[in-house]
């Protein structure tokens, strides 16, 4: 299998890293950087449990080759607290009990993470055709809607 450097940075670390031209972002995050809150749920982009953002657009990591985020910004969920605090939306997950298992919730945190970048004060319709691709098998989505919508509240 052909190798090749990987430049890229992940949670504000440059990093250089020697990496299979097939390797998938999410393995490269959870194998090569030990990041291992990005989820590997379908294996096939339907999920959205992989969400990560690379230069600051939500991506799903589990179709996305590594090499094609080469001098790229990546952000995982651990990239999300700052300094030891739970981001806004973290903190509005928990608080609003917008998680349940937990397994979706990084996805979904980081699809709103980029959704609420792009636009601080979403409507119900718009946080759903953001988070439309991200499943939870426990939730029925109104806590999660509730969480990104305090969030934004308290972020603008």
């Amino acid at each position: 299998m052909a190798k090749s450097i990987l430049r890229l940075t992940v949670n504000g670390q440059v990093r250089e890293d020697a990496v299979g031209d097939n390797m998938l972002l999410v393995d490269y995050l959870r194998e090569t950087v030990g990041l291992s809150g990005t989820k590997m749920g379908c294996d096939g982009g339907e999920c959205g449990a992989c969400t990560v953002l690379v230069d600051g657009r939500p991506r799903l990591s589990c179709i996305s080759l590594a090499s094609s985020c080469a001098d790229r910004e990546i952000e995982t969920i651990e990239g999300a607290a700052k300094e030891g605090r739970l981001s806004a939306l973290q903190k509005s997950f928990h608080e609003r009990l917008g998680s349940q298992c937990g397994y979706c919730t990084p996805g979904m945190i980081m699809a709103a993470e980029g959704l609420l970048r792009r636009n601080a004060q979403p409507t119900d319709a718009e946080i759903r055709e953001a988070l439309g691709g991200n499943i939870c098998r426990c939730t029925g989505y109104v806590k999660i809607i509730e969480s990104v919508q305090a969030a934004a509240g308290e972020m603008s």
